[in-house]
């Protein structure tokens, strides 16, 4: 069967795919076609189904209710996820009447950053280039994702927020649900589990093997050092991206219970694959 397979132009989700792409590991069941989006991209193509398996952030499920969520792949924080950098320190209250760039509006960072401050003024732009926006005066502060979570400094900026400890404070440690891989309910929950195993064996493999793996990943590096994009992809290549386990499943329901607490999400319904089976 030939299906299409979105994921972003990031290292950690190269090294996640590296088994499958290279051809390391295959399927009986699946030929796969890759198609690489910047993630709210991949969002946005996930409202009016494009693809048959894509990533997109956790927020994004609220919107997309022809996908299931599989239990592998996700992009989960252990304790740490997005944050708020500016060129000077600034209070809350400054931060709800600031000029805030975000990566854009249907992001986990966009959720987490509402909920944990309340609604604010932002502008999207693609993420990469917000370290600069902020350095430049275009915006008053920043909230940052991917490998530049690690490389504000370099930018000349300071991180004046952490969203993904005050989510672990707040919810007594449950990892921060940040990317997901979705497939289309067209697929019966047979042929979901099956991808679902399959893209699990290719995270294990990019584990196991794991400097050709990132050597892989590394053309998604955006000019950043071997060992930052390593420290990063092995950050958000995890345990629960393994497979996300009654952890990330809860942490998950727990953001859109928040969300929809204030309002923040519409009401609808989770659909997650069952567990994982070979």
């Amino acid at each position: 069967m030939e299906i299409s397979v979105g994921h972003t132009p990031d290292a950690d989700d190269a090294f996640m795919f590296y088994g499958m792409f290279t051809g390391n590991v295959t399927s009986p069941d699946f030929t796969v076609t890759h198609v690489i989006e910047d993630i709210e991209n991949l969002n946005r193509k996930a409202v009016s189904p494009k693809l048959d398996v894509t990533a997109v952030s956790v927020h994004a499920c609220a919107h997309i209710p022809e996908y299931t969520i599989l239990r592998s792949g996700g992009s989960f924080g252990i304790g740490y996820g997005p944050i708020v950098t500016a060129t000077k320190e600034m209070t809350i209250n400054e931060l709800q009447n600031a000029k805030i760039a975000i990566p854009g509006k249907m992001t986990s960072a966009f959720l987490l950053l509402q909920l944990m401050i309340g609604k604010f003024d932002y502008v999207e732009m693609n993420f990469s280039d917000i370290p600069k926006a902020v350095k430049t005066g275009d915006v008053d502060a920043g909230l940052v994702i991917h490998e530049t979570q690690l490389s504000y400094e370099e930018e000349g900026v300071m991180k004046i927020l952490d969203v993904g400890k005050w989510w672990d404070e707040k919810t007594g440690g449950l990892p921060v649900p940040l990317g997901i891989n979705v497939m289309s309910n067209k697929f019966d929950s047979k042929t979901i589990n099956k991808f679902d195993v399959y893209l699990q064996e290719s995270i294990r493999y990019a584990l196991d093997h794991k400097d050709d793996a990132l050597k892989y990943a590394m053309q998604y590096s955006r000019g950043k050092s071997y060992e930052l994009i390593e420290k990063f992809v092995l950050m958000y290549v995890n345990s629960v991206t393994v497979d996300m386990g009654e952890s990330g499943e809860k942490s998950i329901k727990q953001l859109f219970k928040m969300a929809k607490e204030k309002k923040l999400v519409p009401d609808f319904e989770l659909k997650i694959s069952d567990s994982l089976k070979k």
